[in-house]
């Protein structure tokens, strides 16, 4: 999404995100099952009922308990007929000295080339650092998700570092390219 287009989406307060729900369980469920093949490059290998209704309603109330206890601030993206078609969260919140959190996203496949990543991104940077006050924000990519890092690029974000076999992604060991955003950048 081309950044006059997204300044339209903020200026008409076109909201592209809102706190997790209880309820969310049922969509996501469905989300996760179209779209297994499809994210199944970016994601860890994940157990068989992740991609249940009742996988989904574990991970949604994982979610929402470390939001009570302040650890993560878990959100859904929203197309624009305000249905939901992914998940967006700050995870492992930290405070003190640190006040930062990375951001991880993803998107149904039936959603993606719409700029609703980018839109979403660009809210959850405001909800770190005007909302949970934090300094920094951090996310990491595969090398080859290039989509991704235009999302992360276009929210200002830069990068600042190679981790070697960072995550397992996919079932193996892989970098990730990582970037950051400062909240006085």
């Amino acid at each position: 999404m081309s950044y006059a287009t997204r300044r339209l989406w903020q200026d008409a307060r076109v909201r592209r995100t809102r706190l997790l729900e209880a309820a969310d369980a049922v969509r996501l469920a469905g989300l996760v099952q179209r779209s297994r093949a499809y994210l199944a490059p970016w994601e860890p290998v994940r157990p068989e009922t992740y991609f249940t209704l009742d996988g989904q309603r574990d991970v949604v109330a994982q979610s929402l308990e470390r939001y009570a206890e302040g650890a993560h601030v878990p959100h859904v993206i929203l197309d624009d007929e305000r249905q939901v078609v992914g998940r967006i969260n700050l995870n492992n919140v930290v405070r003190g000295a640190f006040q930062s959190a990375s951001v991880g996203y993803w998107l149904a496949e039936e959603a993606a080339g719409r700029g609703l990543a980018t839109a979403a991104l660009a809210e959850m940077v405001q909800v770190g650092f005007n909302e949970q006050g934090l300094h920094r924000l951090e996310a990491g990519t595969v090398p080859d998700n290039i989509r991704s890092q235009r999302v992360l690029l276009h929210n200002g974000f830069v990068q600042f570092g190679l981790a070697p076999r960072y995550l397992s992604i996919a079932g193996r060991w892989q970098d990730h390219l990582l970037f950051q955003r400062l909240a006085d950048d």
